[in-house]
This record gives C-alpha cells, structure tokens and sequence, in this order.
C-alpha cells in the first residue's frame, strides 16, 4: 500500500500522469504507473474498482469520499522524511538480524580484511 496523503502541488503532478496513462500505449502506460510507485508512492489499485481505468475523474472520486487527503506542502514534505529515517532505521535493523543469523556476509568487515591483508602483502613484497 503507498500514501494516501498528497499535497495539492503533488495531486496536479498526479493527474498530469494519469491523463498520459490513459491515452499511452501498454508500454508507455507501465512506465507511468511505475513512475506514480515511486516517485509518489501512489498505488492505482489502493483507489480504483478492479477492471476499471483509473484517470483524473476516478482520482477526484477518491479525494471527495475521503480515501485521499490532500494536506500542505510541509507537512507533507514532514511526514516523507519521517518514512525515510523509518525506512532506513528498517533497513538497518534488517541487515543487522540478517548478519547475526548468518543469512548475510559483513561486507564491510569483509572489506576491513582484505585491506588488511593488502597492506600486509605489499609490505612483505617490499621487504625483499
């Protein structure tokens, strides 16, 4: 499930997209989707009726019964950094469960080795 809080700056943004979808060929209109995913968090399928093309009416639609709020641009801005710093504290708590379990390698510490070992390898060649 995406967002269902926009500012009215992103909501316009929105429908922009929306309205290319609807007239893109298959291609164009799956790069569109991909790009509402990502860079709006926006998932057609959280708002629309299955079966059915979602455009800019389907869109107010779902402002007017309240399924999409539309709030300020700081709060907003607020609200996307918080699901940042969570994402990365998810991500690091992730990582660190996964390298306690064994499921993962310490790249970094990987890394520390083998510099290690480098360095020991240059300075045993220039001894000779």
């Amino acid at each position: 499930m995406g967002r269902n809080k926009y500012s009215e700056r992103e909501i316009q943004q929105i429908k922009k997209l929306l309205r290319l979808k609807n007239s893109a060929n298959r291609g164009k209109q799956k790069l569109i989707r991909h790009t509402l995913r990502v860079e709006y968090e926006f998932n057609i399928s959280d708002f629309n009726e299955p079966g059915k093309a979602f455009g800019e009416e389907e869109l107010e639609a779902a402002i007017q019964r309240g399924a999409i709020d539309i709030l300020d641009d700081a709060t907003i801005e607020a609200m996307k950094t918080k699901r940042a710093r969570d994402k990365a504290r998810d991500e690091a708590e992730h990582e660190k469960e996964a390298l306690n379990n064994g499921e993962m390698t310490d790249w970094k510490a990987a890394m520390k080795d083998w510099e290690k070992w480098e360095k020991m390898g240059k300075m045993g060649n220039n001894g000779k």
